[in-house]
């Protein structure tokens, strides 16, 4: 059913800001339209407004292509979009095989975090749903680590189930490290007993002990008599 009025006789509101991006030609037509789709779902509008704009990112030898269609050929918006992608349907970049998912390799140095953002990435470019080769691609291209052996002692079935295993390990290696660059600090030394009134009262009292043996330092001489008794009474004796 064609359309109402002519695209170029659709008004398109003041208020819409207008699209960037075009296309000359060389560009991938599938991705193109994808970007055209994902800007106009915050736009909106009409069939034909949606064609009008399209026909305005057109560039070079793409408008010529358009307006060399016949008058009335655009029919709808869906129409015109399977048009465009059969026209360069040759710059179609080609499919991703999934099988590149072999050729990922955790860097040397690389954090098991960066790694799975890195795989991951390219599972959602690849689009892959092949769960069992999603994870025997992720355990062959990991390099050999507590990680790595626990998916040996453990297969996951789905990358989704690695997904969560590895954040589980991120976390409790994070409060490893956290505790090993942990540094105690040095126990204080309180301050020293005080000794209590009374002993010291006492000490002050008695004054400075002395050694009772006779040998030392601190301990009384014997009297000059008694000393002259003493070696006399030896003599005598040995005498």
């Amino acid at each position: 059913m064609p359309f109402s009025q002519p695209i170029m006789d659709v008004v398109i509101p003041v208020t819409f800001v207008g699209l960037k991006s075009t296309f000359t030609g060389v560009e991938d037509p599938a991705t193109h339209l994808m970007a055209f789709h994902t800007q106009m779902m915050l736009v909106g509008g009409s069939d034909a407004m949606h064609c009008k704009l399209l026909k305005s990112m057109l560039a070079g030898t793409t408008l010529g292509w358009f307006i060399s269609l016949p008058d009335g050929h655009v029919t709808s918006f869906t129409q015109f979009s399977t048009l465009f992608r059969e026209q360069y349907i040759t710059n179609r970049a080609p499919p991703s095989v999934s099988y590149n998912l072999f050729d990922i390799r955790q860097y040397q140095g690389e954090s098991l975090k960066e790694f799975l953002n890195r795989f991951g990435a390219q599972v959602v470019k690849l689009n892959t749903k092949d769960e069992t080769m999603m994870v025997h691609t992720f355990r062959k291209g990991i390099v050999s680590g507590p990680f790595s052996e626990s998916l040996i002692r453990s297969r996951p079935k789905t990358f989704g189930e690695i997904r969560h295993r590895a954040m589980a390990h991120i976390v409790r290696e994070g409060e490893v490290n956290e505790k090993c660059t942990y540094v105690v600090p040095n126990c204080l030394r309180g301050p020293s007993r005080p000794q209590p009134m009374g002993y010291m009262r006492q000490r002050r009292r008695r004054g400075p002990q002395r050694s009772s043996s006779p040998t030392s330092p601190g301990s009384p001489k014997l009297g000059g008599a008694r000393e002259r008794m003493c070696h006399q009474g030896t003599t005598s004796w040995w005498n």
